[in-house]
Parts: structure tokens; sequence; C-alpha cells
């Protein structure tokens, strides 16, 4: 669709009041939050590569091409004309122009093969740019960057694949992997009967010599069919375990992975989820039989990061469409963004997306100081549960209201706002959804006790500089004593500990009229139930002048 010089009189009326197309721009130079974050988290040496990528994905064509990959989504070919089964799925240009785009700026192995400091917030940024554009690509780079580390259970396997793994020529082509430059993987865990209660797989692995099994089952979720091999847990003689399972196997020939079909989803539209089953199909087993959970929750514990990041990624992109428009739009006399009820939706947009993107890149950046430091590995391992569970809890809220900034043009599909609404809740509910999020929390502190002392220190060296903050952490100190409420209670307290840290990032790093517009609102209760009931007395024009730097 061209915007070039439309006809804008008209033989009716003439076209005076409506926003024009956003047109190209760099997601980077219009974000303030994430260019300081670049300094606060100590990697700016990216800047050049994130500003890059920002740029790509602002332009218009790109915009058309994360558009066009979900309005024409994968279709499904299980057969060729001669009845032969195939088991390939097709997806349009659009989407192998993004997934280009992604492997090209290395988001699936920056993290992996870069010799500057903190590659996994690099990673983070960089799929959070992407995410805003499109999505259902964001799926297949998260998890070919998520299993570099499950594989290095298997060293010998690691090592072949690893140089594949991290290659930044995107090739989309089918073959054995022997005959690819780059590979992809996925990952199939989940079967009908057991949802996140994975110990209840049904699948079968039979050893047939060495490390090498026959699969036989199904997987009732399994996104990127086509990523060129996947980890797995099947039953075998000593329990649940881990398997690296190939579309090819080493002799040339179709592997026996059956895609039964492509689930009809929400959003996402764009990454084909399916059906498999797995009939006498050859793998490898990676780790030890028996501990296929320690193994592949390797591969989890990356992909959570992402699918926090994702909820940012979505708040980010409608947070951008919203202010656009009322910048541009006129409603009784004044333009949106001037009028004093629409400045308080837009400026407690913002500082919800601030407190978010904080709170996910200080994860991030855990995830990288945890390779010398047990404290901040721990830290990472019950932090990307609480900030995954509370950014997407959030994202459809602040979806909906970005929305309505727009009235009823946000409700139309020629805006990305219905897009961004419809991918909202999956990131929420992919990698645990909301209980088993917050169990899992629990979990983690009930079997090393020095998970809750992390947490807390890490607002420790700001407690006495708001009296706001100090009583709101010691609410949560109580709350967290009673563990005989826990199980019951378990969404709440993981709410507050998401709470407390964002307003203990805020004082220490954060935009000082955003840090009191968050303190006020989310830990004192001066606030309403929606968005846009920010109290008096804040310096609204400050916060506003931060989402709207272009």
């Amino acid at each position: 669709m061209s915007h070039f010089k439309p006809v804008a009189t008209l033989d009716t009326h003439s076209v005076e009041n409506q926003a024009k197309p956003i047109g190209n721009y760099n997601l980077y130079d219009i974000d303030i939050p994430l260019q300081e974050a670049l300094v606060r988290e100590g990697v700016t040496w990216a800047e050049p590569q994130i500003k890059a990528l920002g740029g790509t994905l602002g332009t218009e064509e790109i915009q058309r091409a994360g558009h066009d990959a979900n309005r024409f989504p994968p279709e499904l070919h299980q057969f060729d004309l001669y009845g032969h089964r195939i088991d390939e799925v097709q997806y349009h240009p659009a989407y192998h122009t993004m997934m280009k785009i992604a492997k090209e700026h290395s988001i699936h192995s920056i993290a992996w093969k870069t010799r500057q400091p903190r590659g996994h917030v690099v990673h983070s940024i960089l799929e959070f740019l992407l995410g805003q554009v499109e999505s259902g690509v964001c799926c297949p780079i998260t998890m070919t960057y998520a299993a570099v580390p499950a594989l290095k259970h298997h060293q010998a396997l690691y090592d072949s694949l690893f140089p594949k793994l991290v290659n930044a020529d995107y090739d989309s082509r089918f073959l054995p992997i022997s005959e690819k430059r780059s590979i992809t993987m996925g990952m199939a865990m989940t079967e009908k009967q057991g949802g996140s209660d994975v110990r209840a797989n049904t699948t079968r692995a039979q050893p047939i010599g060495g490390d090498e099994y026959l699969l036989t089952g199904h997987k009732w979720f399994c996104s990127a069919p086509m990523s060129d091999a996947f980890l797995t847990l099947a039953q075998s003689k000593n329990g649940l375990s881990c398997f690296w399972v190939p579309r090819w196997t080493p002799n040339g020939e179709r592997n026996r992975f059956f895609i039964q079909r492509l689930k009809n989803k929400l959003g996402n539209r764009s990454n084909a989820s399916s059906e498999i089953e797995y009939n006498q199909t050859w793998c490898r087993l990676v780790g030890q039989e028996g501990r296929g959970i320690p193994t592949i929750i390797e591969m989890v514990h990356h992909t959570r990061l992402d699918c926090a990041h994702a909820a940012v990624s979505i708040q980010r992109q409608a947070l951008t469409q919203a202010i656009h428009h009322c910048r541009h739009r006129k409603a009784f006399g004044k333009k949106l963004i001037d009028q004093p009820l629409m400045q308080n939706v837009l400026a407690d947009l913002i500082v919800e997306y601030e407190a978010n993107l904080m709170l996910a890149l200080r994860v991030a950046r855990a995830y990288d100081d945890g390779t010398d430091s047990p404290e901040q590995a721990l830290f990472a391992r019950v932090a990307v549960a609480i900030t995954k569970y509370w950014t997407n809890k959030r994202c459809s809220y602040f979806v909906n209201e970005a929305m309505e900034c727009l009235g009823g043009a946000g409700y139309i599909e020629d805006t990305p706002l219905p897009r961004l609404y419809r991918e909202a809740p999956l990131n929420g509910i992919w990698e645990g959804s909301g209980n088993v999020i917050c169990l899992d929390v629990l979990r983690a502190i009930n079997k090393n006790s020095a998970s809750i002392d992390i947490i807390f220190n890490e607002m420790q060296d700001v407690v006495g500089e708001n009296r706001l903050l100090d009583n709101y952490i010691l609410e949560v100190k109580r709350n967290f004593s009673d563990r005989t409420q826990m199980p019951f209670r378990a969404r709440h307290l993981v709410e507050q500990m998401a709470l407390a840290l964002q307003g203990a990032l805020l004082v220490k790093h954060g935009n000082s009229a955003v840090c009191e517009a968050f303190l006020r609102t989310r830990l004192n209760k001066e606030w309403g139930f929606g968005f846009g009931s920010l109290p008096s007395g804040l310096r609204i024009s400050e916060i506003l002048s931060r989402g709207m730097a272009w």
C-alpha cells in the first residue's frame, strides 16, 4: 500500500484531521529510555549495531513485511503431488525477509560469539527491536539462541552444531544439516495429557545403540516446525530424558517427523505452530537419561528471558503508535496530545513502559554476570520468572489502552494495534503460564532460601532514599515471611516483588519524574484501576517528552 502523495481533497470533503502514516523512522532514535539503558547496562559498544537494526526495522518496506508475514500465514503441505509424505511448511516471502534481517543482525548469536561484555543484554535489545515490527520470527530466533546452553550437555553434538547455529547467513532451504550454511533450532515438550506438567508425557524413547534412540509419541505444541532440529522430551528406561531430533537422519533421509496440522492461533500468525507425531523417529540423547528436565530447562531459562522482553517490545510499539496519532489528531479544538486527560493516559503508559524495560534489561544483565557470579546466576533464575509474569500480565491491558488512544481507527487492521493486541497474551502463556511461573518462583525459593535474600539484596542499596519504597519493601518482606499462604497467594507475592524491584531500579537509575510517578501510583496506591489515573502534582511534561523523541 503506497502513501505517496494521496489525494486529500475529495468531491465531498477534504481530509484534514487524520494522522499521517508514521513513515520511515529509527526505532532506537525515538526511544530515550532505551538509549539510557545502553549506558546503564554497559553496552554502548553495541550502539552502532542496535541503531542499524532500528533503522532497518523502521523503514516502511520492512514495516509492510511485518504486516504481510501475518496477513499471509504459513501453509502446511503434508504430501507432494505423487502422494509421498513431505511434511513441509511454506512461508510467505515477507517471513523470510524478517528472518534474514534477524540473522544478519546476529540476534540469535550475539550473546554467544561476542567478545564484548554483556552479550545477553545486547541480544535482548536487538530482539526487543525486532518484536516491535514482527513477533512471529522471534520464536525460531529465540529458540536457536536458547538451544546453545542445553546442547552443551552433549559436547560432541554441540561442537558440530555451534558454527551453524551462530552463522549469520539465513539458509531457509529444507536440506540435511550437513548441506546447509546455517541452521535454526526449536523445542517440543508439551503433550495433550500433560501441558506444563511434562512429567505426564507419554512419548517413548527406544535405545538402538550408543546415544541413538527412536521416538514414538506426539507433541501437542511444536512451534517453528521447519527448524532444522529440536530438543524434545520422552520417557526412556531411566525416566524422562532430553533428545535432539533433526528433520533429516544422518544418512540423508527425511526423519519420521510428521506434522499433523498447524494451530489456528489467535495471533502470532506468521509463526507456524504445529502438532507433530514421532513414529520411530531417529534422535540422540542429550544429557543423562532420566535428567531430561534439568537438561532442557537450560533452554527454557533463556526462552523465558525473551518472553519477558517480548511483552515490553509490544508495549513499546503500541506506545509509539498511540503517541504518533495523538500528536496529529485534533479533538475539541486541540491536538489530542495537548488535552490534559490524554496527557495523563500517555504519561501513565510511558511510566509503565520505562519500569518494565528497566526490569527486563536488569535481568538480562544478570544472565551475563551470572557466568562468573553464582549470586547473579541465582538472581537471574528467580528474577526472570518474576519479570516474565509481570511484564506479560501488563501487556494486554497496555495495548488495549493504546488502542483506545486511536479510537475506532485503532480497531482497524490497517494499523498495527489489532495485531499487537492479538500478540499481547502469547508470551504470558509460552514457557509457563501465570500459575506455573508464580509457583516456579516459590519452588526456587523453597529449594534455595538464598534466592529470596538475593532478590531483596537488589533493593538494599536504595533503602533510606525514599519512604514509599522503604515501606513497600517492608510489606513485601512481611508477606514472604508467611510461608503457609504462599501457594494460595503466589500471584500477589510475585506481583509485589516485581513492583518492588522496579521501584528500586527507578530510584537507583531512573528519571526522577518517572520514578516519582511510579512510586506514588504503583506503590502508594494514589492511582485508579485504569491507565490515565495519575494524581496531580507530577511532572507530566517531562514524562511525555521522554516518549516523544521524534
